[in-house]
């Protein structure tokens, strides 16, 4: 019977795999492009962004150490790991936010940023939806949790990307920042979550 369960296992757990792998692939190939965009536009949200980049190569990095090993106590080590990427996201996007509102700070319009930033959120979506199935599939709790910091990615990539917009196309250069503070609840709910809750 355990080996029946062992193979039923196979699958979503190459899936689980995969996901993780193009989530890290895609935030590679997303870190250099953010920097070349958020230099040319002058952006602190493109800049910004690119540091969310980074927490979620790191989580995805922890998903993949854990999902190769077993054992409960690998399991809490990695939703320990995963929940300090989301204090770390919420710290950084409260910041953030609140320089850019406090400065008044105004970038320039950023074609390249748009578009990419339409690409992540369209492909973190699809990510996250992914991870959350087989993440269930697998009953894997640090599975699921990741898929929450990719849905986080996606949400964020699209709060730049209005920013980005309403930018270019009204000058309302605040929408980005304000769209941040609504993640920082997101983001501190899951580390209370994550700490405080029963998994």
């Amino acid at each position: 019977m355990s080996d029946v369960n062992e193979t039923s296992r196979q699958a979503p757990l190459r899936r689980g795999l995969v996901l993780e792998y193009v989530t890290l692939g895609w935030n590679l190939i997303g870190i250099m492009v953010l920097a070349v965009a958020a230099v040319a536009a002058n952006s602190v949200a493109l800049a910004g962004f690119g540091l969310d980049s980074l927490i979620e190569i790191g989580a995805s990095t922890v998903v993949i150490w854990e999902l190769r090993g077993t054992g409960e106590e690998r399991q809490r080590r990695a939703l320990r790991l995963i929940g300090v990427g989301f204090a770390l996201l919420a710290v950084y996007l409260l910041m953030q936010s609140t320089w850019v509102l406090i400065s008044g700070f105004r970038p320039h319009h950023s074609p390249l940023g748009i578009a990419w930033t339409a690409a992540t959120a369209v492909v973190m979506f699809f990510l996250a939806f992914g991870k959350a199935r087989t993440g269930a599939a697998l009953a894997n709790p640090v599975l699921t949790t990741e898929g929450r910091v990719t849905l986080i990615d996606g949400l964020l990539a699209a709060a730049v990307l209005i920013g980005l917009v309403l930018n270019a196309l009204a000058d309302l250069w605040w929408a980005d920042p304000a769209a941040g503070y609504v993640l920082v609840y997101y983001a501190i709910r899951e580390v209370r979550e994550i700490f405080f809750g029963d998994h």
